[in-house]
């Protein structure tokens, strides 16, 4: 029988400002049952697709996509905050509340020969997720399909991402705040 992702979850209220309840994963990674669960039922959602590359987002993407690629046999690409990655890069940027950051991918590691999946821990209003997906098609990789542990489901992340033609992937729906 499956494990209850979802109670591995920590919420805690007013973090990290009042009115939001946070969703803590570090529960669920501290918890070796339901790690390795959440990696194997990602994994599991995407064998026999054709992926030849697990990309994950900085920086709770990189613990569940590196046990996603390990899985699957393919290789890890990093996305990460501008000027993280050594040598040439392609940059996207993305809105926050109040201003833009950029996220970036090595820029000679993906082609069109290429098919990623996107790996996060959670996804939200879909800011971040949209960004990496913009960036990984620039490279020339197909990027069709995103798995998140979490998906905060009335915050229309996942929603935004299908409409972009991602088919979206998540173990837990939580309401956002």
């Amino acid at each position: 029988m499956p494990l209850d992702l979802k109670a591995l979850v920590r919420s805690i209220p007013d973090y990290p400002k009042k009115g939001i309840l946070f969703r803590d994963i570090t529960t669920l990674i501290e918890d070796p049952a339901g790690f390795r669960e959440s990696v194997e039922r990602i994994a599991e959602a995407h064998r026999g697709l054709g992926i030849t590359h697990v990309a994950g987002i900085e920086a709770r993407g990189f613990i569940f996509g590196a046990g996603v690629a390990i899985a699957l046999g393919v290789g890890f690409v990093p996305i990460r905050k501008r000027g993280k990655l050594p040598g040439k890069t392609l940059g996207q940027n993305y809105a926050l509340e109040y201003g833009v950051d950029t996220i970036e991918v090595h820029a000679d590691v993906l082609s069109s020969v290429h098919k990623v999946l996107l790996v996060d821990d959670l996804i939200a209003t879909g800011g971040t997720a949209l960004a990496a997906i913009a960036l990984l098609r620039r490279t020339g990789a197909v990027a069709e399909h995103a798995a998140f542990v979490i998906d905060l489901f009335d915050l229309g992340g996942a929603d935004k991402l299908r409409a972009e033609g991602v088919e979206v992937y998540k173990l837990i729906d939580f309401e956002g705040h």
